[in-house]
């Protein structure tokens, strides 16, 4: 057992997933909730919304944020790398709009969303066993939580 995240006790988290490439982002909301609940959240203070894709994401995290509910909220996603430019849409404007509703509510924002070349790449990011993507955007989140009570303390 490590000891409780500062961020921990009170704290609401917002969990986003996004359903496309399941094998996925199931995997990284296994580590995400995983380091939560280490860390010392209570299962009571996550609360998770799926949403269709990537894409999603964004309009999801701005309602979240808007409601004051939310300490922090974490978006999970994975957008593989395809033959056409709608990756590179996707991707890009995930990642703005994201860093635009963190910067616009000041409500953390924990970035999730893988952007590998391949499937291969994406499930490394995801595994738990090594680097899971998801457990990071946890503990970011956790971690400028506690910035944010420290600063305006």
């Amino acid at each position: 057992m490590t000891e409780q995240h500062p961020a921990c006790p009170g704290s609401r988290i917002a969990v986003l997933v996004a359903r496309f490439n399941p094998e996925v982002t199931n995997l990284m909301l296994a580590g995400c909730r995983q380091a939560l609940l280490d860390a010392g959240m209570r299962e009571a203070d996550i609360d998770v919304h799926p949403v269709p894709g990537a894409w999603e994401l964004t309009l999801a995290a701005r309602e979240l944020a808007d409601t004051g509910r939310y300490d922090g909220i974490i978006a999970l996603g994975a957008v593989v790398r395809g033959e056409t430019a709608h990756f590179d849409f996707i991707s890009a404007e995930c990642a703005r709009g994201l860093q635009q509703t963190m910067l616009e509510t000041g409500v953390p924002v924990g970035f999730g969303v893988l952007t590998p070349e391949n499937g291969e790449q994406a499930m490394e990011r995801a595994d738990p066993e090594r680097k899971n993507k998801g457990r990071e955007a946890a503990m970011a989140v956790l971690d400028m939580i506690d910035f944010k009570r420290r600063v305006t303390a």
